[in-house]
């Protein structure tokens, strides 16, 4: 039976505690949090868990064999760094850290210690996503031209990181994932419009070696909820939709044609839409289930197996080299970063 223990019991912290109570190959013995009213409440639905305001009794404990950390950003590589220095294997969420150095720290201690990194990067674990990517893998949309993300709401809105390292992070592990690269540079333009120098909304251009354009759109001043993305490929479109639970992914077999089918004068609004293949709409069955119970499953298997997870620290790492850029590139007026 795996150990776990939880720091943080805040917005998504009492669902990490859910799915890991809820494996019946592990159990939360102690979670920790500033409040006392959250504690309190967490004993209210696990009374069999040891509650405390001391982070530093949870990663020091010796009845807990993993740390999840699920505290604001700043937070995040002491916790983390405090936990495998004390031989735990640790779960972060997004983003692993707030800077690339301390990144490559947590990546370099994990390794010599030998023990389980990974960071919440859940969409690695949605169903329709994976599914985008066996297309992918497959050749269904051949080469990738570009792909559009957008990842909007109204709030909310954090005082401790901007919207790029809010909701971006996670748009960023997709697009490494189905891509299977970084990119190569970054640019970034935004607004700071609640709490100067916190951008509330990022416009972001990502370009990886194949040639392939990311352009990200986040904000927490939108009136819609949206989390859009749309994959431009040589054979084929299609679309990602996480807010429409039964039909998130649709398959459009739309493209260019490679060849002229008509005329090589084209003076009619009819001759011009010859030369564009607009097909089928293939709409795959796809389970959602709830990614985070998979990977919070995931952890587990990978600390008892000595697997190495989807989510590693080095795909933090690469995240937070794409969100440093960004950053980097918003303080720049929107001048191209390389990474």
């Amino acid at each position: 039976m795996l150990r776990i223990g939880v720091i943080g019991a805040g917005h998504w912290g009492p669902n990490l505690i859910r799915n890991f109570q809820d494996d019946r190959d592990c159990q939360v013995v102690r979670v920790a949090d500033t409040s006392q009213k959250r504690l309190t409440m967490v004993s209210e639905r696990f009374p069999e868990v040891k509650v405390s305001t001391s982070a530093e009794e949870v990663v020091s404990a010796s009845d807990v064999d993993a740390v999840v950390v699920t505290t604001p950003t700043k937070t995040h590589y002491d916790l983390a760094a405090k936990a495998l220095e004390n031989g735990k294997h640790a779960l972060v969420e997004k983003p692993i850290t707030a800077s690339v150095a301390d990144a490559e720290k947590l990546c370099e201690q994990a390794e010599r210690r030998d023990l389980v990194l990974m960071v919440g990067h859940v969409f690695l674990f949605n169903a329709g996503v994976r599914r985008v990517k066996e297309y992918i893998e497959e050749g269904v949309v051949g080469d990738i031209y570009y792909v559009s993300m957008v990842r909007t709401n109204l709030g909310p809105i954090r005082v401790d990181v901007n919207a790029a390292w809010d909701l971006a992070a996670h748009d960023i592990s997709i697009a490494n994932y189905w891509i299977g690269a970084e990119p190569i540079d970054v640019s970034a333009v935004g607004g700071s419009w609640v709490n100067e120098g916190i951008a509330d909304a990022v416009f972001a251009t990502m370009r990886y070696p194949s040639g392939v354009l990311v352009n990200l759109h986040v904000s927490w001043l939108n009136p819609r909820k949206a989390r859009d993305i749309t994959v431009a490929g040589e054979k084929a479109m299609l679309t990602f939709d996480d807010m429409n639970i039964t039909e998130p992914v649709r398959v459009y077999d739309k493209r260019v044609t490679d060849t002229l089918t008509t005329a090589s004068y084209v003076d009619s609004f009819a001759s011009f839409r010859s030369v564009v293949r607009d097909g089928d709409v293939t709409i795959p069955k796809v389970s959602m289930g709830e990614p985070l119970r998979d990977e919070c499953r995931h952890f587990v298997e990978c600390i008892r197996e000595g697997k190495t997870p989807l989510a590693d620290g080095q795909n933090g790492l690469a995240v937070v080299r794409a969100l440093e850029a960004m950053q980097k590139s918003l303080e720049a007026g929107g001048a191209r970063q390389p990474l």
